[in-house]
């Protein structure tokens, strides 16, 4: 993997962030520069979170002739100019004074395919190379819900005399803290009290961070482990400034005697020269930080590996997020109890460590064959990069499961583009938005059951007893619903996610989910859709329209057309085998009425435009405008091997025109009335131009803007559709944008971080490799490609679609892929 991946020198990659955590657990991130940063462990959103005092450390000693150097492994970012609505590049203070004031790396070379991160450490006597991770094997939510950080050091002599060396480790002790208001040093809201303690065993050495003495409902009840697989390691359990520890890691004797740690588990430190150890606990208001200490010596030529796990357990989650809706007074002031699904496995962190410890090796090895998958294939080292991030997504803050097991998501993270008007801390705007999630594609692919999960909290629980259903779920379920009330973004249940259910429901089905459950609510909501807007069976939607743009289309228009004729294929598709041909002849019917009438009303000759009807308001519309979304209802067909619902020549025109009308390169000179997601010399998709003129006096909302979803759904649409250079010119632009300079290719940006519209690129996967799989017959069919080999996820199993002169075959690597058919086109 290291090799495949693109080295970037941590000046290039100021903005690299790679987030270290499992589905619903928090996470921290590492930096290009070897930093850790994001801190997000107990259950709320923070993309600035700090946690003072934790870092990694090197000493290197030789006898003759003498030397002795101590690092902070670290290199100190350089200052650059802001990027608009980003703050992955920043660097918290006491990071600065710490390099400030000791001795860091001189630089650092970063290679990364999510979920691995890969880090050489330049100017040592030594050489030092990092390994960090979280366990990410697809189709296995456990194993991909772990609350830990991974991180394996390679240390190698390549000098002619043997060398002492000391890896020393720090974290700060969290316990009690809420996560989210700041710390001074080791002063923080909810600290005092904190105990830390040490246990050896099984080789390992850990250090135990705790807060006995507050509520355990707390927020921040819970505890964090760090161990070291040295059962020789020295700890200081007790320090409040990174000099007292480094002093102990200078103060290390090369041979000192471990077998006393041996005969005392609970002994931090067997050296009789060290520090007095304390183990009480920290004062009101104040917690203590803690740090271990892996020596060894090595000869010429030598290397040796040392492994740490840092482990978390934060139990108490809780509904700390503005919801939508009206003020209900019924609520009080209860901060709604949800839970936290990892924490019905695991007893505590130390329970977490000893899982993982005993499974590391199978961990890291079936995470490094997803990888290799991705790395082996026909994928340029670029194209693989951006998307094995993908999975970063669902395991940000961005989504979380609670004590049931059930799966939520917010639209992303609250943060820098989001602090002009909900802050910058939690989640954004919660909650399983439908009409954001209609562009995600990953979770489903990935974990589809956490996607079972969305849909059965639809129709179970969203669903209004009138069929509708409200885009934004209340949590706790057991609240009432956003039924007959304003929402918010848009207010009125926005009609585009309605839509996306029934093709999120049909694409569940072709994965292997059972439609009976669902078929139901799936009829009652596609009867309200058609007697609101369609009451006469014209096929076409007319009317107030709520949609993603938080704004409400009027008359007929491609966007909410197209999603409307591909609802209508995928619930034909249902029908039938739901057992209601009749009714599949009726939705056919309706579908070709429509397909011609949207194609007669909106082609005009190069795209698909709007047209008003009597009494609609031109307000917030595009008209004659080039939007970039307007076909994305074809997108989801070709997903869901619904065919063209449109002429196919027509098809290709628009998207031909949309690439040449709305990609711009060059954003110096434009005006960006909203928010910047693309500026200086970046390349993007606009949502919305005007080729022909007429832009109207308010146009529809963010057209002058740049998304990472709608730029993926447009490209793999050009990649199904046979236009290779328009997907590639898209794809180059918003991969050069977030390839670490200037933003973080771990975090595409929209109305949050980490924002879960971008998971629109797994589209982008299965658009390169032509593949479409359905489950109910085992068929896999293969759009005409070039030769090549493309991973392959399948519902059950995942490894290497194979396309050479010899047809077509795959290769499995975990799991089953149940094939009955292969059909080649």
């Amino acid at each position: 993997m290291n090799g495949a991946a693109r080295p970037i020198p941590h000046g290039q990659g100021r903005h690299v962030a790679m987030p270290l955590g499992g589905i619903g657990t928090g996470n921290l991130a590492i930096g290009a520069d070897g930093g850790l940063r994001q801190w997000q462990l107990q259950n709320c959103g923070n993309h600035r979170g700090v946690l003072p005092y934790t870092f990694f450390a090197l000493r290197v000693s030789t006898w003759e002739p003498p030397a002795n150097e101590l690092f902070v492994l670290q290199a100190r970012s350089p200052d650059a100019p802001a990027t608009p609505l980003v703050n992955d590049d920043h660097v918290p203070a006491w990071q600065r004074d710490l390099l400030r004031t000791r001795r860091g790396v001189s630089g650092t070379t970063f290679r990364g395919l999510y979920p691995f991160a890969h880090l050489e450490y330049h100017g040592l006597p030594v050489e030092v190379g990092l390994e960090a991770f979280n366990p990410l094997v697809p189709l296995d939510v456990d194993d991909s819900s772990l609350p830990v950080a991974l991180f394996t050091f390679t240390i190698a002599n390549p000098g002619p005399l043997p060398a002492q060396v000391w890896l020393a480790a720090a974290a700060q002790d969290p316990v009690g803290h809420d996560g989210t208001t700041p710390i001074d040093g080791v002063r923080g809201l909810g600290y005092g009290g904190n105990v830390n303690s040490v246990r050896r065993a099984g080789g390992w050495t850990s250090l135990v961070m705790e807060n006995p003495g507050i509520d355990p409902a707390s927020p921040g009840a819970g505890q964090m482990v760090l161990t070291v697989d040295a059962p020789d390691a020295a700890v200081l359990p007790q320090w409040t400034h990174p000099d007292e520890f480094l002093a102990f890691v200078a103060g290390r004797a090369v041979y000192g005697d471990a077998e006393r740690a041996r005969h005392a588990s609970w002994q931090a430190d067997y050296q009789a020269s060290g520090p007095r150890q304390g183990f009480g606990p920290s004062p009101a208001g104040l917690t203590w930080n803690g740090g271990v200490v892996a020596p060894m010596v090595l000869a010429p030529g030598e290397t040796r590996a040392v492994r740490l796990c840092l482990a978390w357990y934060f139990p108490n989650r809780y509904a700390n997020f503005v919801q939508f809706g009206p003020p209900n007074p019924r609520w009080g002031p209860t901060r709604f109890w949800l839970g936290n699904a990892y924490a019905t496995r695991f007893a505590d962190a130390l329970d977490v460590a000893a899982h993982v410890r005993e499974r590391w090796t199978p961990l890291r090895e079936t995470s490094l064959r997803w990888v290799d998958v991705l790395a082996d294939s026909s994928l340029p080292a670029q194209a693989a990069e951006h998307l094995a991030a993908q999975a970063s997504i669902p395991r940000s803050p961005s989504c979380f499961r609670t004590a049931d097991g059930a799966f939520f998501g917010f639209e992303g993270v609250l943060g820098a583009s989001t602090v002009m008007w909900s802050g910058d801390v939690g989640g954004s705007c919660p909650l399983n938005c439908t009409h954001v999630w209609n562009y995600a594609q990953a979770v489903a692919r990935l974990f589809p059951s956490l996607e079972r999960s969305m849909r059965a909290t639809e129709y179970e629980v969203m669903q209004a007893p009138e069929g509708y259903l409200p885009h934004r779920v209340i949590a706790p379920t057991y609240l009432r619903q956003l039924w007959d009330v304003p929402i918010g973004g848009p207010v009125e249940p926005a009609l585009d996610g309605m839509l996306g259910a029934v093709l999120k429901t049909y694409r569940e089905v072709r994965h292997g989910a059972p439609l009976e459950p669902w078929w139901p609510g799936v009829k009652r909501l596609l009867g309200h859709v058609r007697a609101t807007w369609d009451p006469e069976g014209s096929g076409v939607l007319h009317g107030v329209q709520p949609s993603t743009h938080d704004i409400d289309l009027c008359g007929l228009n491609p966007f909410m057309g197209t999603l409307w004729l591909a609802a209508l294929r995928a619930a034909e598709e249902m029908a039938v085998p739901a057992g209601e041909p009749g009714l599949a002849a009726e939705l056919r019917e309706l579908f070709d009425r429509g397909s011609a009438r949207y194609d007669e009303a909106l082609f005009n000759g190069s795209y698909y435009v709007q047209v008003l009807e009597e009494g609609d308001s031109a307000e917030f519309q595009w008209l004659e405008g080039c939007l970039a979304d307007q076909l994305i209802g074809q997108w989801w067909a070709h997903q869901l091997g619904l065919g063209h619902l449109l002429p196919r020549e027509h098809v290709v025109s628009a998207l031909r025109a949309i690439v040449g009308h709305n990609l711009r390169t060059g954003f110096r000179d434009f005006d960006h009335p909203y928010r910047v997601f693309a500026d200086e010399d970046d390349t993007g998709l606009l949502m919305c131009t005007w080729p022909l003129g007429g832009r109207p006096a308010v146009p529809t909302r963010y057209c002058d803007e740049v998304w990472t979803g709608s730029e993926y759904q447009v490209a793999a649409h050009c990649l199904w559709e046979g236009l290779e250079e328009e997907a590639q010119a898209i794809l180059a632009g918003l991969w050069r944008r977030y390839d670490g300079g200037r933003r973080n290719p771990y975090n595409e940006i929209e109305c949050g971080d980490h924002y879960v519209r971008a998971m629109a690129g797994w589209s982008v996967l299965d658009a390169l490799a032509g593949a479409s799989y359905d489950a109910t017959s085992g068929r896999l069919t293969l759009a005409p490609r070039g030769h090549g080999r493309w991973p392959l996820l399948l519902p059950t199993g995942w490894g290497t679609l194979v396309r050479d002169a010899g047809g077509a075959r795959v290769v499995p690597a975990h799991g089953e892929l149940r094939i009955s058919e292969i059909i080649c086109h």
